[in-house]
């Protein structure tokens, strides 16, 4: 007898852009380790302790690729005293801080960078250190007579507090910690130090053991999380977008060239890390295009996934209904498109972060049981979103709202987890259309990346930096190397996150962090290339004052 549950597929999304400067390793943002120990580390706890859980879960190489060189650079720290290209995780198991006023309100800074009611009111011992700082923003020469004692015990409670909270309820070092609050010792820092090495060292074999006792599906984006559709064609963004404005360039040269090297580069690090060739590509924001599409098969892949609002566009642009719960055949390729439900996954992103858990899940699937009575029980219900930012904002990191989530939804009489790679195999029915409009999962449209003043700048500055890649690397005398980590760099610089935080509409200290290092990285591929960086890469490119939900680490389907 056939099973009659709805199917429901839950993804997560895990990325980061390229933090480290090319030049000496150093990392600008601690992002990629912070992450690991908490978001990381919780998703993959969830998944192991409910052994009937299934998930898709998406990793982008560049973030495997920055998770491998955190754990390795803490693990030769601690052995040998080797630099940890950190600054926030040198400081935090510094002898002794700088005497400049300057310095140390950076310091003092970088302890804060946790979410002020759910990571820093949480403790009150990382309070009192929180309003002690406050006193510095308006009078900065206060910060000399902060003690070295007072920075070192707020850069231990950044990462207490970071600590996932899977990790808080078992490790009793850090329960230790958080019992004693303050006057932590050098020898308690390093400690902390090896947990967040063993933690992070962790992360890639936890996915790979739950993959591969087929609890998770693992997929893949493009290696540098570019924006394929846009590398491919600048003018898809108008299929979407007939009004918007475009860069002065009339198209990115030899985009196709430069989104198969991302294709074959990222599978080559995903296969590294997990051992086997995925059968599902997430395009980087779940970016696609009809070129795009044609590109996948070639690398293996069976399926692609993007948001609701592309599919109605499509359907709209076609002249029919949307099909509800169906992956999608484009024309007569046989590459099967998914659609999340944007409703569901903006709820979980969005709306249950100040509800109880147990109301949220009745909420969700009450939801999804609406759904099984709508559309039938033969096809699949995709339910994907960010797997690391939305959680900062749930009280205690979503624990009790995703172990809910899990188990509710994993003994449900109507509705059965499932896996993408396991519903095709069961031969989910498909709906055909003759066309696809291109857009994301961000308002079904590229107006993220693309199409204002700021980031089309941004896209200049790219294409004139393609330009002088195209000029030079033919003729130069590079040797393999040299040449790998020219390409390499030059896709760092094609990613998305740069023209994401583009736009006054994002807040300032976010746009500031990326568009820098954005100019940072363009300006290392010149100098690489053995070429000048032009002097408009000194000049900053966008300012923000906005003030957008979540901090603009994630945006809603809709506006």
């Amino acid at each position: 007898m056939s099973d009659q549950r709805l199917r429901v597929v839950v993804g997560w999304h895990m990325h980061q852009p390229e933090y480290r400067d090319p030049a000496d390793g150093v990392s600008s943002l601690p992002w990629t380790y912070l992450h690991a120990i908490k978001d990381y580390a919780d998703m993959a706890a969830h998944l192991e302790h409910e052994p009937d859980a299934r998930a898709v879960v998406n990793f982008a190489p560049l973030l495997l690729e920055q998770i491998e060189d955190r754990a390795a650079t803490i693990a030769a720290h601690l052995a040998s005293g080797a630099p940890l290209c950190e600054p926030v995780l040198e400081a935090l198991v510094a002898e002794r801080y700088p005497t400049d006023a300057a310095a140390r309100l950076a310091l003092i800074d970088a302890g804060l960078r946790s979410h002020p009611q759910r990571l820093i009111a949480r403790y009150p011992a990382y309070q009192a250190l929180a309003e002690i700082a406050a006193r510095t923003r308006d009078e900065p020469a206060f910060a000399e007579y902060l003690s070295d004692a007072y920075i070192a015990d707020l850069l231990t409670w950044l990462h207490i507090a970071w600590m996932g909270e899977t990790i808080r309820r078992h490790d009793g070092f850090v329960q230790a910690l958080e019992a004693q609050g303050r006057a932590f010792s050098l020898d308690q820092r390093r400690q902390l130090l090896a947990l967040i090495g063993e933690i992070t060292a962790s992360i890639i074999p936890r996915y790979r053991a739950l993959a591969e006792t087929g609890r998770v599906e693992l997929t893949v984006t493009p290696y540098g999380h570019p924006i394929v559709p846009l590398l491919l064609d600048l003018r898809s963004a108008k299929e979407a977008m007939p009004d918007a404005p475009l860069p002065d360039a009339a198209g990115y040269p030899g985009g196709e060239a430069r989104a198969r090297w991302h294709f074959e580069r990222g599978l080559a690090v995903f296969e590294r890390c997990f051992g086997f060739r995925p059968v599902g590509c997430w395009c980087s924001e779940g970016s696609i295009s009809e070129a795009t599409l044609d590109l996948l098969p070639d690398f293996g892949f069976a399926w692609t996934a993007s948001g609701g609002n592309v599919l109605a566009h499509s359907a709209r642009d076609a002249g029919v209904q949307a099909p509800a719960s169906r992956p999608i055949q484009f024309g007569r390729r046989s590459l099967a498109c998914w659609f999340r439900d944007d409703e569901l996954s903006d709820a979980v992103g969005f709306q249950y972060q100040t509800w109880h858990a147990d109301d949220a899940v009745d909420d969700l699937v009450r939801r999804l049981e609406q759904r099984a009575d709508q559309q039938g029980t033969d096809g699949v219900v995709l339910i994907y979103l960010d797997g690391e930012n939305a959680w900062e904002f749930y009280p205690m990191n979503a624990y009790w709202m995703l172990s809910t989530l899990y188990r509710r939804l994993a003994h449900h009489p109507r509705l059965r987890l499932t896996t993408v790679r396991d519903a095709l195999a069961e031969g989910v029915p498909h709906a055909p259309l003759p066309r696809l409009t291109a857009g994301s999962w961000v308002y079904g449209t590229f107006s993220t990346w693309i199409g204002s003043v700021d980031k089309n700048r941004g896209w200049d500055l790219l294409v004139m930096a393609k330009q002088a890649y195209d000029s030079v690397i033919g003729s130069g005398d590079f040797s393999e190397r040299q040449r790998a980590a020219i390409d390499r760099q030059l896709a760092v610089c094609e990613g998305s996150d740069w023209f994401w935080w583009l736009g006054d509409y994002n807040p300032g200290r976010a746009v500031s962090d990326f568009e820098s290092l954005y100019r940072l990285h363009l300006r290392r591929l010149f100098e690489m290339l053995g070429v000048a960086p032009p002097p408009v890469l000194a000049a900053v490119l966008s300012h923000g004052h906005g003030d957008p939900a979540a901090g603009g680490t994630m945006r809603a389907a809709s506006e």
